[in-house]
């Protein structure tokens, strides 16, 4: 688990929001959300890998933030 979720979990009141880690998080029942913002870019169809428990793109952190649109809407998506 990341330790900023499992030390502020009894102390913060709020939403807890994570973005990594996922099967720990949700295995172990925190936090509140979790963010996809990286496998929802690199993977435009991610529900359905994740529904099929298929192989997931990974993410090209050298190309986020660019100009143009590389890296948002050049990844491939799951083959039929």
């Amino acid at each position: 688990m990341n330790p900023v979720i499992t030390q502020f979990s009894p102390i913060y009141q709020g939403t807890i929001i994570a973005n990594s880690g996922y099967d720990q998080i949700l295995g172990e029942g925190n936090p509140d959300l979790v963010s996809f913002g990286k496998l929802f870019i690199s993977n435009p169809d991610l529900p359905k890998p994740l529904q099929l428990n298929a192989q997931l793109n990974s993410p090209d952190q050298k190309i986020f933030y660019t100009p143009d649109a590389t890296g948002y809407t050049d990844y491939p998506f799951l083959e039929s």
